[in-house]
């Protein structure tokens, strides 16, 4: 076997993969194997046709496509393992240049190579002073929230509805006089304010009485998920069934120790500061860690191949969809309920993938200039944190890394080396 590299422009390259004539036999044979039971000749039970007379009646070619798909991921996969300096971050693009019986079997993948890193300035990075302070109204806004998690729903008989109100609610859409599919509910469950409706919707409800009926006129945004609205005019029925409120509990010593293990709402109060200033300090970290980073990929230079980028946002993309299905909602169930597809989807995805692409590379580029390593000890406290979050034994999770594994743990704490060093020397103006 043998690999040939074309590089190409932005960071890509064509590789010439050709594989022996005798292994891409062996292929054919598997697909004989594979196929054999599908294949009915006079005079021979299905499965017993030898693969030269099936060759003979319908040509070897018949046999080329799965041999193809037998020998091209092992070859591929098998070449870049091998060759450690051809460092691929894409997909392959595969195209089968030669397939024929008693020839080597040849195909080419475009693909994306690592790009370099022309580094910038990454020592004294000046970068605005964060925001670390804790204000009163902050303070007000959490204690509030607490509130509002134990408040009680009160039903309202004697006044009109006014924002932030739930109200129970029927309602059906027409556009043009007609019904429209999925403009109609009964018994719903609105809170003014919410957002959760047409943009001009929940405001008209406002001074509505119990048992009224009104019609709402709004217009569909240009941007509506159902094409068949986007952009039209509709006029929805609506009756109101019924008012409630929110009742928030007094702002007092009680309130504190029911919601708290304080007595008085100033230690309560105190508690609150104490916790948001650790927060709003863990938030500060993380963004002058983004800000410094930022401020290198800003003063350095990288091409970045195209292929890279969607690569990466597939990755991201499967994350966001593993996320979703852990709350028990599917990617198409998102797709329907935000008006979005799947090239939308990835589309968004692409100035993150970017961001995270360029991120890493020039902490990689900082970790090489500095000459960081990672000691023995150093990684396996790494394991010892990774055995505790998945709660297994440091030993049994050891012997599972495999070699490959381990390189990348051991990347990664260098990227983290990295990243400490940029930011301790990075300064606040």
């Amino acid at each position: 076997m043998s690999l040939q590299v074309e590089n190409l422009e932005h960071n890509m390259a064509k590789l010439t993969i050709e594989v022996p004539a005798d292994e891409f036999a062996r292929a054919m044979t598997e697909a004989y194997k594979k196929n054999k039971n599908k294949i009915s000749v006079p005079g021979f039970r299905k499965g017993k046709v030898p693969q030269t007379m099936i060759e003979k009646m319908y040509g070897p070619e018949v046999f080329y496509e799965d041999a193809a798909n037998i020998i091209i991921p092992n070859a591929y996969e098998k070449e870049i393992s091998e060759h450690k300096e051809v460092e691929v971050v894409s997909q392959p693009e595969i195209d089968v240049t030669q397939c024929k019986k008693g020839e080597p079997f040849i195909f080419t993948a475009v693909v994306a190579l690592k790009p370099g890193v022309e580094l910038g300035k990454y020592k004294g990075v000046k970068i605005d002073k964060i925001d670390r302070e804790v204000t009163d109204e902050e303070i007000d806004k959490e204690i509030n929230r607490e509130r509002e998690a134990n408040s009680r729903t009160i039903t309202v008989e004697d006044r009109p509805v006014k924002d932030k109100d739930i109200t129970i609610i029927d309602f059906e859409g027409f556009v043009d006089g007609e019904a429209f599919e999925g403009g109609k509910g009964e018994n719903y469950s609105l809170t003014i304010g919410s957002g959760a409706f047409i943009p001009g919707f929940e405001e008209q409800l406002i001074g509505a009485n119990k048992d009224e009926e009104r019609e709402i006129k709004v217009t569909f945004p240009e941007d509506y998920h159902a094409e068949e609205l986007k952009g039209k005019d509709a006029v929805f029925k609506v009756k109101v069934h019924e008012i409630k409120e929110k009742e928030l509990p007094e702002l007092d010593d009680e309130f504190a120790s029911e919601v708290s293990e304080f007595d008085t709402l100033a230690e309560y109060r105190e508690d609150v500061k104490k916790k948001l200033t650790e927060k709003k300090e863990q938030e500060a970290k993380t963004k002058k860690e983004d800000a410094v980073i930022e401020a290198i990929v800003k003063d350095s230079r990288m091409d970045i191949p195209e292929a890279m980028i969607d690569t990466q946002a597939r990755q991201m993309a499967q994350d966001y969809a593993g996320r979703l299905q852990q709350q028990g909602l599917s990617l198409e169930q998102y797709f329907m309920f935000t008006g979005m597809d799947k090239d939308k989807f990835l589309e968004q995805m692409k100035p993150g993938a970017q961001k995270r692409i360029e991120s890493r590379l020039v902490m990689e580029a900082v970790a090489k200039e500095e000459k960081f390593e990672i000691t023995d000890e150093e990684y396996d406290h790494e394991i010892d944190r990774m055995a505790e979050m998945y709660q297994m034994e440091a030993d049994k999770l050891k012997d599972m890394v495999g070699e490959y594994e381990k390189e990348q743990i051991i990347e990664d704490l260098k990227m983290q080396k990295a990243v400490n060093f940029v930011v301790e020397n990075a300064k606040e103006k």
